[in-house]
This record gives C-alpha cells, structure tokens and sequence, in this order.
C-alpha cells in the first residue's frame, strides 16, 4: 500500500507543472539598476470634482538609472495645447513649455534650476523606479495575486523617497493620504501604477488620478542636458 501510494504521488506531481515561486518585486529591481539603463513610462492624469471627470495631462517619459538609483529623468507633458517638458541630471533640472516659455528671455527656450524631484502636483507620486519605496508600499499593501493595494500619506513617502522628498512640498499637504494599486509582471517588475488622492482648497475637494504604465525595465536610456545656448537662469 505505501508503495502504491508513494507512486500514486509522483504521478500526480509529474501531471502538475512546476509553478515558479513568486519573485521578490524589490530584488527584480534592483538587479535592473544598471548606470546607462532605465525605464520608460506614461502617465495618465484624471480629475474629478466627485461629479464631473475630465483628463487632465498625458504624459511620457524615462528614468535613467545611477550607481546609487534614479541619476536622470527626462518628462514631456501634454494638457489640453499647452505642452512642457522636464529634463533633470542629478540634482539640476531644465524647464520648458507652458508658463516657463512666457517669462523666459528672448532666444531661450530652457530654464535651469533645482532639479531631481516630482515635476508638481499633476504627476505620478508613487516612484516604483526607488527600491525604498517600492518596499514601503509593499510594506504598507495587500497582496492579490500579480497586483499590491493599500494606501501611504505624503509623510511617509517623504520619508523614503528622493523623488518626493526633493520636491519641497509644504507640511500642511504632508497628511495627504494616497491610495494605490500597483500591478506586477511575471518578473516581479512594476508594470502599473495607479494612484488617487483628494486635494481640498477653499473648501472644494477635487480627487486626482495617475494611471502609470512601465516598459522596457534595464533598457539603454542616455538623457542629456539641451544645448547650453538655449538655456537660461533668469526670467523677464
């Protein structure tokens, strides 16, 4: 009988495919932090007033990576005509379109500043590009199948996150609290991101979206700064 048994069971498992273990979402990227490689990814930026819902911004853009994480960016942005683009090297960021273009000089079509952090309030605030806060939302989530909900504040991201926390933002916005859903491929990758939080000012509550798609993981990605004679430090 135990031998019937015993070959009964490996029949039974040699009839059932091997189902890899689940990959560690944290580990699959930090092995794609290669300097010279990154990430591709698109926005989508909804708004709703808890009655109406319109789109907002669209917008694409890359992750370059460092030695150390994200060394680069480079976001072009689309809100109704109005078009701005973002590239940022290390801690230094070039700004053009939109309400820059109406106050630079003549002959200038980029403004240098600080740089290295969130574009503004319209653009994905989860950075699943960070080991850090891919492991603080892990951390912070539920698990279901190839997808992680849950929900973090500003604070929190602050707290790990360069992307957030180079940003300036004011204390009184800290308590804002993100919902998020983040979806894995079968490499343990971050393929989506979707993110809604409520902003209220003067007593009217608005919710805000960003639906955030990822390809190309470990790509070659190589952001360079725009040509030095298109770039300013001073406005009109």
């Amino acid at each position: 009988m135990i031998t019937l048994v015993a070959a009964c069971g490996a029949l039974m498992v040699a009839a059932v495919p091997a189902q890899a273990a689940p990959k560690d979402p944290v580990s699959a990227l930090k092995a794609t932090l290669v300097a010279g490689h990154g990430v591709r990814f698109t926005d989508t930026v909804t708004w709703s007033d808890g009655t109406d819902e319109e789109g907002a911004r669209d917008s694409k853009g890359v992750f370059q990576f460092g030695k150390k994480g994200i060394a680069a960016f480079d976001i072009s942005m689309t809100s109704g005509d109005e078009k701005e683009r973002v590239i940022s090297i290390g801690k230094t960021g070039y700004y053009s379109g939109g309400d820059v273009a109406r106050v630079l000089p003549d002959g200038k079509t980029w403004y240098k500043g600080p740089g290295g952090a969130i574009p503004d309030s319209w653009a994905q605030f989860l950075n699943p590009a960070e080991p850090k806060t891919l492991a603080a939302l892990i951390k912070n989530g539920k698990s279901k199948g190839n997808s992680i909900t849950g929900s973090i504040t500003v604070k929190e991201l602050k707290a790990v996150s360069a992307w957030i926390a180079a940003a300036g933002i004011d204390k009184q916005h800290e308590g804002i609290k993100i919902s998020y859903t983040l979806t894995l491929a079968s490499t343990g990758l971050v393929s989506g991101a979707r993110s809604s939080y409520t902003v209220t000012e003067d007593g009217d509550s608005n919710m805000v979206t960003v639906d955030s798609r990822y390809t190309g993981w470990g790509s070659k990605v190589s952001i360079k700064a725009p040509d030095p004679s298109t770039v300013t430090t001073k406005t009109r």
